[in-house]
């Protein structure tokens, strides 16, 4: 197996259970084990499991926000504030896969608190989130859209928080409320 190969196996691996069962339940050993690689070539690629994490953090920024989430809203919608709703109607979908597990960046800012380097790589991609939903808002001729796109992440975050609970129709929830929120931020005649 190439270096690069053996990597991603790491990587991937890492992806699977750091999502499902977040980071602290998760030991380096386990990670070794899971991936078949041996501890030398672990310790090749990753100095520490944290290095690892940051790595987690990466592919799940490109595969969920950015693969899933973004390309899904702009997918479904024609123009960018149909682009911006059609965010909730793709967190739907996801809302009932049977691998929805939460939002990983929330996780670990939770798991490991914001002055954490950990958790301060979360709210950095956080924040990336942010900056997509700031995008689309600019694009609709938004008001202030950096103050739009806090609130707007704040119904983005809460539907994720009430899905975990148990409710599936959340994203709908969420939905309702953004459409008042985008009427807020229209430009005023």
């Amino acid at each position: 197996m190439s270096p690069a190969a053996a990597r991603q196996r790491i990587v991937d691996t890492a992806y699977q259970l750091f999502a499902r069962r977040g980071i602290r339940d998760v030991g380096v050993n386990e990670l070794i084990s899971s991936a078949g690689v041996a501890k030398a070539t672990f310790y090749r690629h990753f100095a520490s499991k944290d290095e690892l994490v940051l790595a987690f953090l990466e592919q799940r920024d490109r595969v969920w926000t950015v693969d899933l989430i973004v390309a899904d809203a702009r997918r479904r919608g024609s123009t960018p504030t149909e682009q911006l709703l059609a965010i909730f109607d793709a967190f739907g979908d996801w809302f009932r896969r049977d691998d929805f597990e939460a939002c990983s960046f929330i996780n670990i800012l939770l798991e490991m608190g914001a002055t954490h380097p950990l958790g301060r790589a979360s709210i950095d991609y956080l924040a990336k989130i942010r900056g997509h939903v700031k995008q689309l808002a600019e694009e609709a001729g938004l008001r202030d859209a950096e103050d739009f796109s806090r609130s707007w992440h704040i119904l983005m975050k809460g539907s994720i928080i009430s899905a975990t609970e148990g409710d599936l129709d959340a994203s709908k929830r969420a939905q309702r409320m953004a459409r008042m929120l985008i009427e807020d931020f229209r430009p005023q005649p």
